[in-house]
């Protein structure tokens, strides 16, 4: 049996790019916070780096997934150029006054659920990086270790958090 991979999801707005209070809409608002050192002590510890966030403005038609698209490649892209691989964006379209129930919004674990399948991650190796009760909450449900960081939180103020 191939031994289990170890992952930090993070959550999206408010970790790897700045909170906006709302969804962030229009790419030209979509600004990356600059978690470069901290991301890539944790990929060179051995970690995969995965996004995990709700997206129900998708639902609301707020934005399209062309628009979402291009703004987990330009995140993708800017990581990248700084030596730090974010491997997968898992993302919840729906919202629950619009799409009604889901297992993927957090603070359900589909999102994660969905990583730990398709990567053989092990859980309890893992962590959740997020700045909201939801993001611990999901994390919890899918065995992963939450941490709760604020909105635009440098990263590396908790790096001793995860081993």
């Amino acid at each position: 049996m191939p031994a289990k991979n170890k992952a930090v999801f993070l959550d999206r707005d408010g970790v790897l790019n700045q909170e906006m209070g709302d969804y962030v809409r229009r790419f030209e608002d979509f600004h990356v916070l600059d978690n470069f050192e901290a991301l890539k002590t944790l990929q060179d510890k051995g970690y995969m780096l995965l996004v995990a966030t709700n997206q129900g403005g998708l639902a609301k038609g707020w934005y399209t997934e062309d628009e979402l698209a291009k703004m987990h490649s330009h995140l993708k892209q800017v990581y990248m150029e700084r030596g730090v691989d974010i491997v997968d964006f898992f993302y919840c379209p729906h919202h629950p006054l619009f799409t009604g129930d889901c297992d993927c919004r957090k603070p359900k674990p589909g999102l994660l659920l969905q990583g730990i399948s398709k990567y053989n991650i092990d859980p309890s190796l893992s962590y959740f990086i997020g700045d909201r009760e939801r993001d611990v909450e999901a994390a919890t449900a899918a065995g992963v270790k939450g941490i709760l960081i604020d909105s635009d939180q440098p990263i590396s103020t908790v790096l001793d958090l995860i081993d």
